[in-house]
């Protein structure tokens, strides 16, 4: 069975039981009282990469949050790693399993869809390897 720190797990489920076990295990460690705080309205995503058999949790807390913010986010997320080596932050049948913990303010532009980012427009993009590939002087008989 899978375990998301220390807790059961369907696979649909990990996102959530990570951002709620993250914050349980956040109040009980010294000052971490603002990690729960800053967590809580925070989207939390969850990906497996397949080819390296890693688990990846994402934390995207307010853009607002400064550069010191983010790293004390950080330190938390070690003190919880360092606290209990026995309960890792996935594990299957009791045995370890990769996993990275992101925290990102960053926003990654929409290419399509209702909520594009403008200016990010696919054609803009690729437009431009487009043309620099069937300009005079280049061969390129696909673009024909």
């Amino acid at each position: 069975m899978w375990q998301i720190l220390g807790e059961e797990a369907l696979y649909v489920e990990f996102a959530d039981v990570f951002k709620r076990r993250i914050m349980e295990l956040a109040s009980e460690i010294e000052n971490g009282e603002r990690f729960v705080d800053y967590v809580k309205e925070s989207e939390v995503t969850y990906l497996f990469n397949g080819g390296t058999e890693t688990h990846a949790f994402t934390i995207r807390p307010d853009k607002s949050l400064t550069p010191e913010e983010i790293q004390y986010m950080s330190d938390i997320v070690l003190a919880i790693a360092q606290a209990d080596l026995d309960r890792y932050f996935v594990s299957l049948d009791g045995n370890y399993q990769k996993c990275i913990v992101n925290i990102r303010t960053d926003e990654e532009p929409e290419l399509i869809g209702l909520n594009r980012t403008e200016g990010y427009a696919a054609g803009k993009i690729y437009g431009q390897i487009i043309e620099s590939l069937s300009k005079p002087g280049r061969a390129n008989d696909s673009m024909i």
